[in-house]
């Protein structure tokens, strides 16, 4: 499938670019070359291949989500730059 400068002009107008005539050439020919790749893995031999959903089998290891109760609150207020009544307070970020 060929590309022409007709569409890469096309698509620019649809994305909002103002491309010079070099650059439309130059567009033309990535673009060319990645339908051409991308036409090369469409007929690619998949027959007898597994479904794979990642490169290799490792999952990510979670650690057990647990409640911990911090005993010492006012060590911990004490790297705030602002409290009130025992909490943090931070500036609004809503208006």
């Amino acid at each position: 499938m060929a590309i022409s400068k007709d569409e890469v002009i096309h698509i620019a107008k649809l994305a909002c670019l103002n491309l010079s005539e070099k650059e439309i050439e130059k567009y033309t020919g990535d673009m060319q070359e990645i339908l051409e790749f991308a036409n090369l893995i469409n007929n690619v031999n998949t027959e007898g291949l597994d479904e794979t959903i990642a490169a290799n089998e490792k999952s990510n290891v979670l650690r057990k989500d647990e409640v911990v109760n911090f005993e010492n609150r006012e060590s911990l207020l004490a790297n705030a730059p602002s409290q009130d009544e025992g909490m943090f307070r931070i500036p609004k970020v809503i208006n």
